[in-house]
């Protein structure tokens, strides 16, 4: 059985702020969650919650300013010190919390840039020491160019490439199925192709970022599939829900999922 989490940038927004989304995740039977934008709540709230709730910090984004369009910057040539500023911030803050993986925030700069693979590449080999003194796993993520317009990551061939150069244990590939669906498709065989480097999944359904219910990706057979595998890791649910999260959730009451 599948180990799901709740993304609390898509889940529950209905509830003001992280501590009550926290406690909303717990009482629809999640025992981890994910937070993309974590800062703004002081650490010390987000850990008395989720003691309190019973639940898992699974997963936290490096730091980013949507506002501005920025997506990181650890794949960006001449852009070091921005990103040791961010993996210091991002890695004080998942120790303080107890979140054992950080999504790392590539950049957008072309795909096809070999100063920004190398860079990348360097920019981990240097936190991941960091990283794994703190048991925290560093995670990169390739995105879809329609979504994500210019980002460095994109296919997850490419992103298990880099993983595969880096080669340290802390530093692993966050497979996003949706994202994977609309990028490139053939999502099962492009997992099988890289599971063994995969530290993070995560699941929506395309092509509208809803529940998985929707779209059209098999997700009821995916998941079985991809529990065949043996992967043993966290699933998050990473999706919108446009009638809101009870409704949203409706599809995962055979996990064991239930909301509202």
């Amino acid at each position: 059985m599948p180990r799901f989490d709740a993304n609390l940038d898509y889940l529950f927004l209905e509830q003001d702020g992280l501590p009550s989304r926290i406690a909303a995740a717990a009482k629809a039977g999640f025992r981890g969650v994910e937070m993309l934008r974590p800062y703004a709540t002081p650490a010390a709230e987000v850990k008395a919650a989720l003691a309190s709730a019973g639940v898992e910090a699974v997963l936290i984004n490096s730091p980013t300013d949507p506002e501005k369009g920025t997506m990181g910057h650890a794949a960006l040539p001449g852009n070091e010190a921005v990103f040791e500023a961010e993996i210091a911030q991002a890695l004080d803050y998942a120790a303080a919390i107890g979140a054992g993986r950080i999504h790392v925030l590539s950049g957008r700069i072309d795909p096809d840039s070999a100063p920004a693979r190398d860079t990348l590449i360097a920019n981990l080999k240097r936190a991941a020491p960091e990283a794994e003194k703190r048991g925290i796993t560093l995670l990169i993520e390739p995105l879809n160019g329609r979504d994500q317009p210019g980002y460095f990551l994109n296919r997850a061939e490419q992103g298990a490439e880099i993983v595969a150069a880096i080669g340290h244990a802390a530093v692993r590939l966050q497979f996003d199925c949706y994202h994977t669906q609309v990028q490139q498709g053939d999502v099962l065989r492009r997992l099988e192709g890289v599971l063994d480097l995969v530290g993070h999944i995560q699941i929506a359904g395309p092509p509208a970022r809803v529940s998985p219910d929707q779209g059209e990706v098999n997700y009821p057979w995916l998941l079985a599939e991809i529990d065949a595998l043996g992967y043993g890791g966290w699933i998050g649910f990473e999706y919108r829900c446009p009638e809101g999260t009870a409704a949203g959730l409706a599809w995962a009451a055979p996990y064991g999922i239930r909301a509202g």
